[in-house]
């Protein structure tokens, strides 16, 4: 295979893996437009290396003209989570999903890899709409929580510069910090509902916070300088106090001025 056929082989991979990202991304911001919580911190993806799939057909055993169902990560996303309670949550909702199916689901965060891995693994068919017609792929997703993430890229460093030959006394310090990790995980998921609560009442107050000055904005725009002065003042002894109730109010009062402000305009 010559450097124009792997530019058009893996051409539907690349598809697959920018439409995956924009669909994980829009279901985050759905979940953050409904105020509610949401499982995704953030979506990453990749092609695999035609080197990585030769090194990975090589070991498997796999004809270069069965690549597309030998090799199933080919194309891949990584979403990252802040609890593993989001991980089970989200691959829920993945196998709910009409527009890819689901092949089969490999769990390392339950069954660990002896190296201290952990990790959520869905393999999904994925149709790709291309200039020939519908093209199923497979593709890899990848759940993790941001400590499991954060040794994984260590490891993978290290098994890139020693070539997947570790000394022994780092393949114990690393299986030590994997537990670590999950240790810091289950920490994580005992206080989670603390934390979801705090974090919400902070998005909440930046809310809060941007609609006010918005509307003061709002309010020069129309001419009502006096009137936005006031409210400026208002916003400063408040903003000084962190009172949220009387930042409602006023954020209340302040659409209702430019309301006013709106129908003398009209």
């Amino acid at each position: 295979m010559d450097s124009r056929d792997w530019g058009r082989f893996l051409l539907p991979y690349e598809q697959a893996v920018e439409e995956l990202k924009v669909k994980f991304k829009t279901l985050r911001t759905e979940f953050k437009s409904r105020d509610e919580y949401t499982p995704i911190e953030f979506v990453t993806g990749r092609i695999k290396r035609i080197s990585s799939i030769l090194e990975k057909a090589k070991r498997l055993n796999v004809p270069m003209d069965k690549l597309e169902t030998g090799i199933e990560d080919i194309a891949g996303i990584r979403i990252m989570c802040q609890f593993v309670q989001d991980i089970h949550r989200l691959s829920a909702l993945i196998r709910a999903r009409k527009d890819m199916v689901v092949v089969y689901e490999k769990d390392y965060i339950t069954n660990n890899k002896e190296s201290g891995y952990r990790s959520y693994h869905i393999i999904i068919e994925y149709p790709v709409q291309t200039s020939l017609g519908l093209k199923p792929v497979l593709a890899e997703i990848q759940m993790r929580t941001l400590a499991m993430n954060f040794w994984a890229t260590i490891e993978h460093s290290l098994n890139y510069k020693f070539k997947e030959h570790l000394p022994s006394d780092i393949k114990v310090r690393l299986q030590n910090a994997a537990e670590a990790a999950y240790q810091l995980d289950q920490e994580m998921a005992s206080i989670r509902d603390e934390i979801i609560s705090a974090q919400q009442h902070f998005e909440d107050k930046t809310h809060l916070v941007s609609r006010v000055l918005n509307g003061i904005q709002d309010l020069y725009y129309y001419h009502r300088i006096r009137e936005a002065a006031q409210f400026q003042l208002k916003f400063n002894e408040l903003w000084e106090t962190e009172d949220m109730w009387q930042l409602k109010e006023l954020s209340q009062e302040l659409q209702e001025a430019l309301q006013r402000a709106k129908r003398s305009n009209s």
